[in-house]
């Protein structure tokens, strides 16, 4: 399965990320606990009509905002909602580590791990 057509163009990139649900934080809906920071891309917009979400890995604390390289998108096979994954330069996860760390909100997806 591929990413959609509105993440692909981030994949390599550096991109700026607000953070809106800081790690540790709860959903406000489901209320489960986010085991990472998850924020979104300010001037975009994914298919929901909402800005273009991502998880930020290899930070080990609430942060506000983030700037880091696009290395990979969570694509949802069974739904129209892609993630990028944005890491600091000294972070590398491979496939596994990577859907590990988002398990605690994919768990209820059928995600795949998309890189260049």
């Amino acid at each position: 399965m591929e990413a959609q057509d509105y993440s692909k163009p981030y994949l390599g990139k550096t991109v700026e990320v607000v953070i809106d649900r800081p790690m540790n934080s709860k959903h406000p809906k489901h209320g489960f606990t986010y085991k990472v920071n998850y924020g979104y891309v300010p001037d975009t917009e994914a298919p929901d009509g909402e800005e273009l979400d991502a998880y930020v890995l290899g930070i080990k604390e609430p942060v506000g905002s983030f700037k880091g390289k696009c290395i990979a998108i969570i694509h949802r096979t069974d739904d129209n909602d892609d993630k990028l994954v944005i890491v600091p330069d000294d972070y590398s996860p491979n496939d596994e580590e990577i859907l590990r760390e988002v398990n605690f909100q994919e768990k209820w997806f059928k995600p795949v791990v998309v890189r260049e």
